[in-house]
């Protein structure tokens, strides 16, 4: 047998034998951290895309070698939007499957639930939802230690249309909102927040999230003749009240919607009545639209391609929060390992200046958040798709 052959047989042994090993199964060790969305069911517009997008992340880093040579284990449960199920899910995460953090919920009321999960098991938790009262303490008036967020919060968004607002000349307004934790959360930030822009509130209507029709709410305010209308929900909602108000010829009045509109799936739901309508959206939505030189073109352009390139569909607001969410924790995963106190120590001190997907964070010991309202684009629906506004 030649010196070659003699090479290649021990080699084959080598290989059944278990010896030698693909590069996939090279890693040195386990990453665990847990991802709770809701996937499926009435929100799973939200969660989704959060759950496409952070398994996206996971492979990508995992074909790249890891993290300084450890395979990143993503665990992800489906909360279907439902508290309980969430609180089980991440109970789970914590005390059975050993994750080192836990990246969601993607809804307010879910992720207020678990909140004392995490303050309890000392896990940091990454949300992906608006409410500031997912990072806010109202005890203590500082943020919950374990507990951070990535989407921009309903005040920023409230300022940002208020701004704009201002800037237009408009003052008289109605606002209408879903009873859910989103709705309730923002519609409490409108009314908060309209006396320092000199905001006058005509008219405040509320629905429920799985109410079908809101024309009784919206010819009451059609009654007070606002100058502009901002409602405030996400999901099929948002889609109605804009039909409805098609409907009822309220054509002419400039009418707002939440960041919680961030899915170019609205639009087309709303067949032709989200055309005009505006709202405060993150650099994700519109990396095609950001200029060459800004700060966040290069991870939102790059983000856009991979996802539609693999799942084949268009992106969302959602989906950026997950991304955000995930590779935040990744960052503090390479630089101190899995250990859970530092991993919050990391978060905490050491995200500044991260560019992510809706905009660029900078976490401290009093924001758990690190955005600021800058971190907005005022947004238009035109010609059925997002731009610019004026």
């Amino acid at each position: 047998m030649t010196l070659k052959r003699i090479s290649i047989f021990a080699t084959i042994c080598l290989f059944c034998l278990g010896l030698i090993v693909s590069p996939a199964m090279a890693f040195k060790g386990t990453y665990k951290v847990g991802a709770v969305f809701s996937a499926t069911g009435r929100t799973s517009f939200l969660g989704d895309p959060e759950k496409k997008t952070a398994e996206m992340l996971a492979e990508e880093i995992n074909k790249a070698g890891g993290i300084n040579g450890h395979k990143l284990e993503l665990i992800v449960y489906d909360t279907e939007g439902d508290a309980t199920k969430c609180n089980l899910a991440v109970k789970k995460l914590i005390t059975q499957d050993k994750v080192c953090a836990v990246i969601g919920p993607s809804l307010s009321g879910t992720s207020l639930a678990v909140v004392p999960l995490a303050e309890k098991y000392k896990t940091p938790l990454v949300s992906c939802a608006a409410s500031y009262k997912i990072v806010h303490n109202d005890k203590t008036g500082k943020p919950y230690k374990w507990v951070f967020k990535t989407p921009q919060t309903d005040t920023m968004a409230v300022e940002a249309i208020y701004t704009r607002l201002q800037k237009s000349g408009i003052n008289k307004i109605a606002i209408i909102s879903v009873t859910s934790g989103f709705g309730a959360s923002g519609r409490g930030e409108l009314i908060r927040l309209a006396p320092k822009y000199k905001m006058n509130i005509v008219a405040d209507e509320k629905y429920g999230p799985k109410d079908t029709d809101m024309t009784a709410q919206l010819t009451k305010i059609k009654g007070k003749a606002p100058k502009a209308i901002i409602n405030w929900s996400v999901g099929p909602t948002q889609v109605t009240v804009l039909r409805n108000s098609r409907d009822l010829g309220m054509t002419g009045i400039p009418f707002y919607q939440s960041h919680g509109f961030g899915s170019r799936k609205n639009i087309e739901l709303a067949a032709g009545a989200a055309e005009g309508v505006f709202c405060p959206l993150g650099s994700c939505n519109i990396a095609g639209l950001l200029p060459a030189n800004h700060p966040q073109k290069g991870v939102t352009s790059k983000y856009m391609k991979d996802y539609m390139a693999k799942y084949k569909e268009p992106l969302s607001s959602f989906g950026g929060h997950a991304w955000d969410a995930l590779s935040m924790v990744v960052k503090a995963l390479t630089n101190v390992g899995d250990d859970k106190a530092k991993i919050q120590g990391y978060l905490e001190n050491h995200i500044k200046g991260f560019v992510g997907q809706h905009g660029i964070f900078n976490y401290s010991p009093d924001d758990h958040n690190g955005l600021t309202k800058d971190a907005f684009n005022m947004v238009v629906v035109k010609d059925g798709d997002w731009a610019l506004a004026d």
